[in-house]
């Protein structure tokens, strides 16, 4: 059972299969892979951030401003260009979250190419087939497009959009960017939560599916920028926290649509659960607060004529120490 790669225009879906039967030339196709990606590039090359590029320019905030990501929620994804940090996000999308982390901890995506690239929109991997048809074997999951935010996930709002049930605020869950009801709606719900969704801004990864909403399984996508259409059509799960510049670094696959002929797809050399490496081996990366002091300091200075940018147009700084 294949399922077709969606184009664009056609319903803005990214591809996956769901044959357990392929797996066997899944692993085949992996594994070659994987053999041409260490024969193109050490490891040491990529094991390591030059701090100055997690670092937002002209800005400092004091060390209690900065807070440290659990080591269960970030994945190293490895490049030619260097490493992406991402930051798991359990609580809004837990089953695709439960998928990542075990995939990266099994050496999956490690070799797998960036099959489908379109500059302005999105870098797509995870298939072991590279080709926009492969997926783990293991079974599909069911769509997280939305989540339920209560007391225990504060928001920093900075605007509000147009949705299909009418305006709804933007903000910041950590270093998420997010659309979701005002907490006030809270007292009207009988689980005491409101309902939110994440955004599909640049940095934000999000799950590969077929036109099926449940098809949800190995292949995910990089956003390389806004793309609003795609909310609360596919499943975040997370946000690349450091190494964000090193998206748009990803070879792009197709221009207008078409393929581009004699072309080698980058791919991911290694990725990593960083709960599972000694401490001496994790990087220490740290990411200003939305809750924070700091952070409402540096909106501030963000404002163009008393409004904040667009909320995909705001970053969220970080650092190393």
């Amino acid at each position: 059972m294949t399922r077709l790669m969606m184009g664009l225009l056609a319903a803005t879906a990214f591809a996956t299969t769901a044959c357990a039967d392929d797996s066997a030339t899944a692993v085949s196709a992996k594994t070659a892979v994987e053999s041409a990606a260490q024969t193109a590039t050490t490891g040491e090359t990529v094991q390591t951030i030059d701090p100055g590029t997690v670092k937002t320019a002209g800005f400092d905030a004091p060390d209690e401003a900065w807070r440290t990501p659990d080591a269960e929620n970030l994945v190293y994804i490895d490049t030619a260009y260097g490493r992406m940090i991402v930051e798991l996000y359990p609580e809004i999308a837990p089953a695709h979250v439960e998928r990542i982390r075990l995939l990266a901890s099994t050496g999956f995506y490690d070799g797998l190419k960036f099959h489908r690239v379109i500059d302005g929109f999105m870098n797509q991997t995870g298939d072991p087939l590279g080709n926009g048809t492969g997926d783990s074997g293991m079974a599909d999951l069911p769509p997280e497009f939305t989540f339920r935010r209560g007391t225990d996930m504060p928001v920093t709002m900075v605007g509000a959009m147009r949705s299909e049930q009418g305006d709804v605020a933007t903000g910041f869950y950590k270093s998420l960017p997010i659309a979701t009801q005002p907490s006030s709606q809270a007292i009207l719900t009988k689980d005491g939560k409101v309902k939110a969704s994440g955004l599909h801004c640049k940095g934000v990864t999000s799950m590969a599916r077929s036109s099926d909403p449940s098809t949800g399984n190995s292949q995910f996508f990089l956003m390389r920028g806004t793309s609003p259409w795609l909310d609360t059509q596919y499943s975040i799960w997370g946000k690349v926290i450091a190494g964000n510049h090193l998206v748009e670094r990803i070879k792009l696959t197709e221009v207008d649509g078409q393929p581009i002929e004699g072309m080698e797809p980058d791919v991911m050399l290694k990725v990593q659960l960083a709960s599972k490496l000694d401490e001496d081996k994790r990087v220490p990366v740290r990411v200003l607060d939305t809750q924070s002091d700091a952070f409402a300091t540096y909106l501030e200075g963000l404002k163009v004529d008393g409004a904040y940018p667009n909320i995909c147009d705001i970053d969220i700084p970080s650092r190393l120490d």
